[in-house]
């Protein structure tokens, strides 16, 4: 999930009225949608909790549109800006929280049009009970305007309402459309506001300097709307249950207003939970493969994903990349390979003047069978930041035209399933950079000490990035051996610095002949330079900048705990010495079950200029065994229990006399996983050294 900054609050200066407010920053990227729904659920469950005036209104309808609203308004603001955006909830009366009263107070401008079409700008403006209507379904932003009047029987000045509202800063593109054409715009936009505005009591945009922020007023108004909407749920969860699209959407009799209501909010449910599906994969071809699902039999008899290659290019003369056919998905199972085969042959050829909308292809008739020799198909590209990623097709038989209303609904689908295709990508790009870096920050080998047996565990705990544990063992010249076990703060590209640095000055100092106290000294002098010299960059960058915008961007101090030793095998034993600055200390097993600690504790490499660290030595006589670890293993958690607590390690350890040194890591490796019912949330890395 991405990282964000989140608060849910009263207001602490109003105690005769508080106020429930929620407040967090998203990054821009296509998983903010899922994050913003993860957020707005959790505030409402916890001013449902508090019993904050107006929580009791909270139903599990107005949740369900909230999700929606919230869904809408972020992704939105994510496609269109390209920016980090604040997203910001609260409950409150009409009169007081409506986003355009504020707008009057802070001189922000309102764009905004009436039913009719006239348009209208103003400096704020009280809250008027108005809805907006997104005309031109583009979705960017672009002078999007908010009025016609009130709905019939919309709560009054007072009235209770959720307010949600979602601001960008700096957008990426004009507030005005300037014209120009540009490739895929259209197709990438949808219809986003549109869903917004069927939901909203009412709905518009501010704009500020540098910040557009477009907001949404849900009523939560009376007991009697309570039971209206909790009635009117009942319907929506059968639909949600499983009730086809298809079927929501097709032509159908006359109804009441109220049933098209719920029916068009079955649809929303369904955009909303497609996103929440298609967000958490990091495949691209799982996201095909659920794109297939969600459509057949839903709203179509077949569909098929093709995903164009990243890196195409000629080899002997041949075209290398193009379109995969990544997915074919039928109602008939025995139709797939049958229909796969056929659209191999043929994948769709869109020309370049289609850019928005479905394009129509031929049916695949030969694959179908002569039940289905008539039908229509349908393919829409895929397309996330300016950039065809792909087609998306789809067929249904005995139909000459699919209904606009699915493919409209198909055309959000495939938006959304064209960002669930870029972020995969994204990660896919980010995991391989960190596993090439990973490989290059760890050794290729762990070198074989005569006289020793060693056994190595190491687990990071981010399988997709650079771990803040590492481990060396290596020769020294001379006779002597070295071994290290480090552990950086934080993870990720700062701890890849602090990896990159510091592994290859210590083989350095080691060949040189340094005592292992020098090579710590020399270390810590290091971590200390580099630090300072990041913090010179950043301040001149910070003045070249005009003093602002740089100002989170500062560098970390660099800690490093460290376990540092050097072995010197003789006849009889090993010499060693060792010495740990701020790390776990080393435990000394011996054949008869007793363990002992063999290092003293010191500080931190990277905190103090005027440290000095202090070296113990010992020998390793045949059958005893030397368990060096990272706080990974010493703070593995059960609840408020921590695995080291009252001597654990070395309880553990004392049960592993007369095993062997691979036996030994194995047995501390499970019984540290056993320790917790859930997997191990650090990253865990462990060294056995054991004399012969």
């Amino acid at each position: 999930m991405p990282t964000q900054r989140e608060s849910v609050s009263r207001a602490p200066e109003a105690p005769e009225r508080p106020r429930a407010v929620a407040r967090t920053s998203l990054p821009g990227n296509p998983l903010a949608p899922g994050a913003a729904r993860r957020f707005v659920r959790t505030a409402l469950a916890e001013w449902t909790e508090l019993a904050l005036p107006g929580a009791e209104f909270i139903t599990d309808l107005l949740v369900a549109d909230a999700m929606v609203v919230v869904s809408e308004l972020v992704t939105n603001a994510v496609v269109h800006a390209g920016t980090d955006v604040e997203l910001l909830c609260r409950l409150g009366r009409c009169s007081e929280d409506c986003p355009a009263a504020a707008a009057a107070d802070s001189g922000a401008v309102r764009v905004a049009a009436s039913s009719d079409g006239s348009h209208e700008s103003s400096n704020g403006g009280g809250c008027d009970g108005s809805r907006s209507d997104k005309r031109d379904g583009s979705g960017d932003g672009s002078g999007v305007r908010s009025g016609g009047g009130s709905k019939a029987g919309q709560p009054g000045p007072d009235s209770g309402v959720l307010v949600i509202e979602v601001s960008d800063h700096h957008p990426a593109r004009a507030v005005h459309d300037d014209g120009a054409e540009r490739p895929y715009d259209t197709v990438e936009y949808g219809r986003g506001l549109r869903l917004v505005s069927a939901l909203s009591e009412a709905w518009g945009i501010t704009y500020r300097t540098g910040v557009k922020t477009v907001w949404a007023r849900l009523p939560v108004d009376g007991i009697a709307a309570v039971e209206e909407e909790a009635e009117a749920y009942d319907g929506e969860h059968a639909l949600r249950r499983g009730q086809r699209a298809a079927e929501i959407l097709a032509p159908a009799p006359r109804r009441g207003t109220q049933d098209q209501d719920w029916r068009s909010r079955g649809v929303l449910s369904f955009l909303a939970e497609a996103s929440d599906l298609l967000a958490g994969q990091l495949d691209e071809d799982l996201v095909a493969a659920l794109t297939g699902q969600l459509l057949v039999p839903r709203l179509a008899d077949w569909c098929a994903v093709w995903l164009e290659d990243e890196a195409p290019g000629r080899s002997d003369g041949g075209v290398v990349g193009g379109p995969r056919l990544a997915r074919v998905w039928h109602g008939s199972e025995n139709r797939i390979e049958e229909l796969r085969r056929l659209l191999e042959k043929d994948p769709p050829e869109l020309p370049e003047s289609d850019r928005a909308g479905p394009v129509p292809v031929p049916w695949p008739a030969e694959a179908l069978g002569a039940r289905a020799t008539g039908g229509s198909a349908l393919a829409f590209r895929l397309i996330a930041g300016g950039r065809p990623l792909g087609t998306l097709v789809i067929g249904r038989a005995g139909q000459t035209r699919f209904p606009d209303e699915i493919t409209g609904l198909v055309e959000d689908l495939s938006r959304r399933v064209a960002l669930a295709i870029g972020a995969a990508r994204q990660y896919a790009r980010q995991a391989t950079i960190s596993r090439v870096l990973q490989r290059g920050l760890l050794p290729g080998a762990v070198a074989e000490i005569p006289g020793v047996r060693s056994a190595l565990v190491y687990e990071p705990c981010d399988k997709g990035g650079p771990s803040g544990d590492f481990y060396d063992l290596f020769p020294a010249g001379d006779g002597r051996w070295c071994f290290a076990l480090g552990d950086v703060q934080g993870k990720g590209p700062e701890a890849a610095v602090v990896i990159g640095l510091a592994r290859p000055w210590l083989r350095l100092l080691a060949r040189e002949g340094y005592a292992v106290p020098d090579v710590l000294d020399r270390l810590n002098q290091l971590l200390l330079d580099d630090a300072t010299e990041a913090s010179d960059a950043a301040a001149r960058a910070l003045v070249s900048a005009g003093g602002t915008g740089l100002a989170d961007e500062g560098p970390q101090t660099r800690f490093l705990s460290l376990l540092y030793g050097e072995l010197v095998p003789f006849d009889g034993g090993v010499h060693c010495t060792v010495a740990s600055a701020g790390h776990p200390l080393p435990l000394l097993l011996q054949p008869s079950g007793e363990v002992g600690e063999v290092a003293q504790p010191q500080t931190l490499l990277g905190v103090f200029e005027d440290a000095s660290y202090l070296c113990g030595t010992f020998e390793l006589r045949p059958g005893d065994s030397l368990l060096c670890v990272t706080d990974g293993v010493t703070e593995r958690r059960s609840g408020h229990r921590q695995f080291d607590d009252d001597d654990g390690l070395a309880a553990a350890l004392a049960g592993c006399a007369g095993l062997s040194a691979e036996l030994i890591a194995e047995r501390i490796r499970r019984l540290v996983h056993e320790f917790g019912g859930k997997p191990p949330e650090d990253d865990l890395a462990l060294l056995v050294l054991q004399a012969e």
